[in-house]
């Protein structure tokens, strides 16, 4: 059955975390489900492919985009620009289609405020020291660099009150468990089957 509109969905969570794995298995797993590749002026990283990862451009691109109103949220995030493309999101949004967002806590603050009918998802390690061991695994960064990480997700866990859900990725199976039973509550909601109300009305 077709859906009237898609539902937005936000997911954030600290650098480490796993959040690329447990999107890439959730995307495996679910249809009719488009994952929004954000605009960044950050270098790509090994094997990162534009118009995959990342829709990697300059900053004055970037600068154009912020001007001409182009972007439903960004944030200046470690010395590079991220952001989300409003058009391309409105468009899936109409066919019916959900859209999942991976954006850190600040471009979700703002996508809070212009829509505040997205589920919001925030993803945590088991524990602190595992956020740490991932990290120091990923073997990217530098000690200071992950050190720089670690203290940010001490700010970013500050704003998990203001999420709608909490889901813990010890297993990425489980997280994407999690994940799935959140959305299939919301497209269980009320206001999102209207359609069918009609025929009882």
């Amino acid at each position: 059955m077709k859906k009237e509109r898609g539902q937005l969905i936000v997911l954030s969570g600290p650098s480490g975390v796993g959040k690329s794995t447990v999107i890439a298995e959730l995307l495996s797993q679910r249809g009719n489900i488009y994952f929004s590749v954000s605009y960044t002026t950050r270098q790509p990283r090994v094997g990162e492919q534009d118009g995959v990862n990342y829709n990697f451009v300059d900053r004055a691109e970037f600068q154009r985009m912020i001007s001409a109103g182009e972007l439903l949220e960004y944030a200046e995030y470690v010395n590079n620009y991220y952001g989300t493309s409003l058009k391309v999101i409105q468009d899936r949004l109409d066919a019916g289609i959900d859209v999942l967002l991976d954006i850190e806590v600040q471009g979700a603050a703002k996508v809070r405020a212009r829509c505040p009918d997205a589920l919001f998802i925030f993803i945590i390690p088991p524990s602190f020291e595992e956020l740490s061991r991932r990290l120091h695994r990923r073997n990217t960064d530098s000690e200071d660099v992950i050190a720089g990480r670690l203290e940010k997700a001490k700010v970013e866990f500050r704003e998990i009150p203001s999420y709608d859900y909490l889901v813990i990725n010890d297993k990425v199976s489980g997280a994407v468990a999690e994940i799935e039973a959140i959305l299939t509550a919301a497209e269980c909601r009320v206001g999102n089957r209207k359609s069918i109300l009609a025929q009882f009305a």
